[in-house]
């Protein structure tokens, strides 16, 4: 079999392959991304491609007869990557991880390859990037760890599949896919075709030999993971990992996820011994809220099943230049402005001349629109310098008409309002019917209101 080598062009965003440079990708439409690699073709005879298929017999079966069962799934002993994995790694899966330089995910990793070596789970971790003494001084920190744990520093791909297939470890780590090369492809490491063939070749060995494989991937400083987005298409899932590396919360995200549901979080803790649950992220992310202070209404949001209470934070002050300056962190920046301009036409009051300043303490981010109207009550304490009760908890939707309108699952989000304190809590006129009967409620004043006016008023 002939080998030959030719150059072709990958987009970088999305992995289309063109025979010549093109400014605009034609797949995903965007500009500049095509870069320049050479691969190497094999020329073989039709003849040897249809004998191989027919040594290969594919074996056709019922959906009826396939069986799932949930112990299928491996429990990692981290109940918040459990809730975000959907209960626990499925076996054969392939699962992705990206997130900033220094955040915590090898730390992460590292100890989900510490708790299934302590249940008896033979685990390969190999690294790209450490040494074996590098990975020894971070395991260290974190405990001891049993036998059952390997370690293998290799960036060659072909010795890695080897090493798999000989050892038959329950689950795989490669940290990162980006250090990872296949000698058949001549590009350098961390290009579109090496990554790209090299997740090929992991998602066989995951599929083929039943072995769950966690792949760290680097991110851009658009906070995407490096190299094409076919990358994304070809795992099963994708978690991402939020927050500021020089502070001390972590959250884990899912962005996909074929075995289970994409709106869950988990909060951690970064500390010396590594990354360390946090059981309620509501008293968490409330810890050292300001007293008696006008612009901080306490919210909540709802992260798949568990309800957040975040502190919303507003400053509105006069403007000194012709165009007021608006500034959102931790929320959408066109929806405030909204908000902004609701409370100007429906509620009368004048932020065209003022500056706006809206946070979340803690950094943590939130788009969903039960936040609104936590935002407009901190705007308008702050405009009026009146502060809202420390004990007042709010959500709902705004609509530009200045209606309050209802949320989904109201009865999780006061009944964790409840368990940390709160007496008062806004909700959406409309969604009183769902809370009749929902029992708890006792010890808790529960207020409905259905425009913007009768909550302003309420300042």
């Amino acid at each position: 079999m002939a080998k030959g080598k030719k150059t072709v062009f990958f987009c970088q965003n999305c992995g289309h392959e063109e025979s010549k440079w093109l400014g605009q990708c034609p797949a995903c439409k965007e500009w500049n991304t095509f870069v320049e690699e050479k691969v190497t073709v094999s020329r073989g005879s039709t003849s040897a491609a249809s004998e191989a298929g027919k040594e290969r017999v594919s074996k056709v079966v019922t959906l009826s007869s396939v069986s799932v069962e949930e112990d299928e799934r491996i429990r990692t002993g981290i109940a918040e990557l459990d809730r975000v994995l959907g209960g626990g790694i499925v076996q054969g899966s392939l699962v992705l991880v990206g997130g900033d330089p220094g955040i915590g995910k090898s730390t992460l990793l590292l100890q989900v390859c510490q708790r299934l070596s302590d249940a008896g789970k033979n685990v390969l971790y190999i690294s790209g990037e450490e040494s074996g003494k590098q990975i020894k001084l971070r395991a260290n920190r974190m405990g001891t760890f049993s036998e059952h744990l390997y370690l293998l520093c290799e960036t060659n791909l072909e010795l890695i599949r080897q090493t798999i297939e000989r050892q038959k470890p329950d689950m795989v780590v490669i940290d990162s896919i980006q250090t990872m090369y296949n000698e058949e492809v001549s590009s350098a490491p961390g290009s579109v075709s090496q990554v790209r063939e090299s997740t090929n070749i992991l998602m066989q060995l995951a599929k083929g030999m039943n072995i769950s494989i966690f792949i760290v991937g680097h991110v851009t400083k658009e906070g995407t993971v490096a190299g094409p987005r076919v990358l994304e298409h070809m795992v099963d899932t994708v978690l991402y990992f939020e927050g500021d590396r020089h502070a001390s919360y972590r959250i884990l995200r899912g962005v996909k996820n074929r075995f289970g549901s994409t709106n869950e979080i988990g909060v951690f803790e970064m500390r010396k011994e590594g990354l360390v649950e946090v059981e309620n992220p509501s008293e968490f992310m409330l810890s050292g809220r300001p007293e008696h202070a006008s612009g901080s209404v306490v919210a909540c949001a709802m992260e798949g099943t568990r309800p957040i209470l975040m502190e919303i934070q507003a400053l509105v002050c006069r403007s000194n230049f012709g165009m007021p300056r608006r500034t959102a962190a931790g929320l959408d920046y066109n929806r405030v402005n909204l908000l902004m301009a609701v409370l100007e036409k429906r509620a009368g009051l004048p932020l065209s001349n003022y500056d706006a300043y809206v946070n979340i303490a803690g950094g943590i981010r939130m788009n969903e629109p039960a936040a609104d109207l936590g935002i407009v009550m901190a705007i308008a304490s702050s405009y009026k310098n009146r502060p809202v009760p420390e004990d007042a908890i709010v959500f709902g939707e705004v609509g530009l008409s200045g209606e309050v309108r209802a949320v989904t699952m109201p009865e999780q989000r006061v009944a964790e309002a409840r368990k940390l304190g709160f007496k008062t809590c806004i909700i959406p006129e409309v969604s009183l019917k769902a809370l009749q009967g929902v029992p708890g409620k006792p010890g808790i004043n529960i207020m409905g209101v259905k425009s913007v006016n009768q909550v302003i008023s309420m300042l």
